[in-house]
């Protein structure tokens, strides 16, 4: 058998391009004592991959071309050298953008099954985790309060907007167009959302914050945050989950003007986070989770490309705003 992949052909300098990757062939790995032979049923991409190709994703190491490219997947285990992990288990795994991986068994995580596997990818994977920890524990969303959240419409965003809305808040979304819009409002009950590429965004922005934010979770820096910092109340919030609007690009702008000023007058409380800081907690996350998607409450969205072929295109796209919810890649059944 054969091992589709998907390589770095070479670092981007400015945006991302499709020539940046290349395909390559290479034998399906065996697994060796205590490993096991992953298949990829699907992978997904996010803003982060692109922060880790610019280098600026600390936690990410340095970018380097003709490897791989990173990523995680949802598998079904083909091979096993393991006793704790047994053939046709449903793990999630840094596979990387390829058809086949070999990993130590303690480096997958087993899953439960679920109608879509995908969603361990999704509300059940990173993106959930993200949105569930940076509001609960660093937003500390209380009923009545005001929070605004950016690139709403994404991965991490739709669902931060509706966990806020679960336990009482009035939710903003802000994202690119109007479609995004009415899909915040219409299906995800968001209680308003702006479109940032609006010609009269900044008025529609103020309005949208009426009395001011008490919680902005931030996606993506840039004027936004500059926008919501000039708005937040006395003891507000403002959670830093990522700065997508500075990641493609060879020149990432300054940060918003005004900073420490804005945050000592209205003594705001601005924290960045990695989900990772929360590993003991995933279970706490995904349980509470599950528990509002199989109610009803919280409705977890992706969309998707097909065929390991496509992640390129898939990931470039999704950086552009095309995705709505978590971007899914199907690769195999």
């Amino acid at each position: 058998m054969q091992n589709r992949q998907v390589v770095i052909e070479s670092l981007p300098q400015d945006k991302l391009e499709l020539s940046n990757f290349a395909m390559r062939t290479e034998p399906v790995p065996a697994p060796g004592a205590g490993e096991v032979l992953c298949r990829t049923l699907a992978l997904t991409v996010g803003a982060g991959q692109r922060a880790g190709l610019q280098g600026s994703a600390t936690y990410a190491g340095a970018p380097k071309s003709g490897v791989v490219m990173g990523g995680s997947a949802v598998a079904r285990v083909e091979a096993s050298e393991s006793n704790s992990i047994a053939v046709g288990t449903l793990v999630t795994c840094p596979a990387g953008w390829q058809e086949y991986s070999v990993h130590e068994a303690r480096a997958v995580n087993v899953v439960d099954e679920v109608d879509d596997p995908a969603h361990h990818l999704g509300v059940y994977g990173t993106n959930g985790l993200t949105a569930y920890f940076g509001l609960f524990a660093l937003g500390e969303p209380q009923a009545g309060q005001t929070l605004v959240v950016s690139a709403a419409a994404g991965s991490v965003g739709h669902l931060v907007g509706q966990m806020a809305k679960i336990v009482g808040c009035r939710v903003v979304g802000v994202t690119g167009s109007e479609e995004k819009c009415q899909l915040l409002t219409d299906t995800l009950g968001f209680d308003t959302a702006v479109n940032h590429r609006s010609p009269d965004f900044r008025g529609e922005f103020r309005e949208a914050c009426g009395d001011g934010i008490d919680i902005y979770f931030d996606n993506t820096g840039g004027d936004i945050l500059g926008g919501a910092l000039r708005r937040m109340k006395t003891h507000g919030r403002i959670v830093c989950c990522g700065v997508v609007s500075q990641y493609d690009t060879g020149a990432p702008q300054p940060g918003p003007r005004g900073v420490p000023g804005l945050l000592v007058n209205n003594r705001v409380r601005m924290e960045g986070f990695l989900v990772f800081d929360y590993a003991d907690r995933y279970a706490e996350g995904r349980a509470q989770m599950r528990a509002w998607v199989e109610a009803g409450q919280l409705k977890p969205l992706q969309d998707e490309f097909q065929g390991l072929e496509e992640m390129p295109r898939a990931f470039i796209d999704m950086l552009a705003g095309g995705n709505v919810g978590t971007r899914i890649v199907r690769v195999a059944e």
